[in-house]
């Protein structure tokens, strides 16, 4: 049997990075992951600013590390489409320059940068890592939980276990009794291409806000080698509804949409168009209790606007981390100790979280994304504020209040 204070289960970003955190800080852990990596993962595979950070405030050498990896492509930006096919370039940062560390994004295939990161992890004599092994009993004793796979040739007691095993977390459902709920979670596939034209010179993402697949996107990501990650989201309580299949949604933009059409006319689909979920933060939750945190997609922290979800789950694995750094201290993992974990992700991705989910519901008007392009195109302070939007939580509060656009449409301006 394997004795431990903390227990990860998944070692995706989620996983990885609070074992990375606490090694960081002295702190060993024991980390199991039902996969043997390198392993795919369906995914839009972007990469917001939000990792980078992370991981210079972790250790600025791991962050130096990724800025090198030749398997991640630096982006710029956004391109955002309206359903009127107009369009508008907003870069992640004001007047940028294409430097060494300057890019606030990235583009990587999940089979890498989880790569990257479990490499990582081999680099840290603290982090005992378990690969190929899936925990499937959770039994809750005085002293601490009792893991095992489900023959039983693994078990593994630890005071304390923080679920990160994903969108689909047994733990997430069993333990902390958090299930999914169509009105927050979204539906998603992704394909890749080779070949398409038109590709932005600065590798900025496109965000095509189709009339057809509102609230959701169409999405094309570049990445490494011409090849690029191309998908539809949509909110799963509108796809049961309306009775969607995405992957012919996605085909159909692809062949009936004039730009899309001629973009993808000598493009090659490579390898399957594969499904996926992405359990939104637009419905707040308990994430902690007795001996246990849920971190990452297993704590249903996505963005409802974005579609974001590694940045989040990186955050929100290293406040796990330092959560569980304190409990180890005081050896009280109670679920009232842990309650304190809750209060930072509500103080520190409460906010975001909430204006997306403000936005995601403006979105679904295909009239009012066909206004904010055409103001957007015209207007340099509202382009500025589109900006600041990908990081300045306080700015992204304009963009969910009617009034904003109220006073867009009077001519007022976009200053309070």
């Amino acid at each position: 049997m394997v004795q431990t204070d903390i227990c990860i289960i998944g070692a995706g970003p989620a996983g990885a990075t609070t074992a990375l955190q606490l090694a960081y800080m002295g702190i060993p852990c024991v980390v199991v992951d039902k996969a043997v990596f390198p392993r795919d993962k369906v995914c839009g595979d972007g990469l917001s600013g939000k990792v980078l950070t992370l991981l210079s405030r972790i250790d600025p050498g791991i962050a130096e590390r990724l800025q090198q990896y030749v398997f991640k492509e630096d982006s710029w930006g956004v391109t955002f489409v309206a359903a009127n096919r107009m369009s508008i370039n907003i870069p992640y940062k004001p007047g940028y320059e294409k430097l060494p560390g300057e890019p606030r994004g990235f583009v990587c295939k999940r089979i890498h940068f989880d790569n990257f990161l479990v490499e990582e992890l081999r680099r840290c004599q603290q982090v005992q890592l378990i690969e190929g092994k899936s925990i499937t009993k959770y039994d809750l004793r005085p002293d601490g939980y009792l893991l095992s796979d489900a023959s039983g040739s693994l078990q593994i007691k630890a005071k304390l276990v923080i679920a990160a095993n994903g969108a689909h977390s047994g733990f997430t459902k069993d333990v902390a009794g958090i299930r999914m709920e169509p009105d927050h979670y979204v539906a998603g596939i992704r394909a890749y291409y080779s070949g398409i034209k038109g590709l932005h010179a600065d590798n900025l993402i496109e965000l095509h806000f189709l009339k057809n697949v509102l609230p959701g996107y169409f999405w094309i990501f570049p990445l490494p080698n011409g090849e690029a990650n191309v998908g539809v989201g949509m909110l799963s309580k509108v796809a049961r509804r309306r009775k969607v299949n995405l992957k012919q949604l996605m085909l159909e933009a692809i062949q009936n949409d004039p730009t899309l059409r001629e973009r993808f006319k000598d493009a090659t689909l490579q390898g399957n168009i594969d499904g996926y979920g992405l359990p939104l933060g637009s419905k707040k939750r308990r994430l902690s209790g007795e001996r246990y945190m849920l971190v990452g997609d297993a704590a249903f922290l996505i963005d409802p606007f974005t579609g974001e979800g590694i940045g989040n789950a990186m955050y929100s694995a290293r406040m796990a981390a330092q959560q569980a750094a304190a409990c180890v201290t005081v050896n009280d993992f109670s679920a009232a100790t842990l309650l304190a974990y809750d209060a930072n992700i509500a103080r520190v991705l409460g906010p975001e979280l909430t204006m997306s989910t403000r936005l995601q519901k403006l979105i679904r008007f295909p009239w009012l994304l066909n206004m904010l392009m055409r103001l957007s195109a015209r207007n340099k302070e509202l382009q500025e504020l589109m900006t600041c939007m990908f990081h300045e939580v306080d700015l992204r509060k304009k963009l969910a209040k009617p009034q904003f656009y109220l006073r867009l449409l009077l001519g007022r301006g976009v200053r309070p």
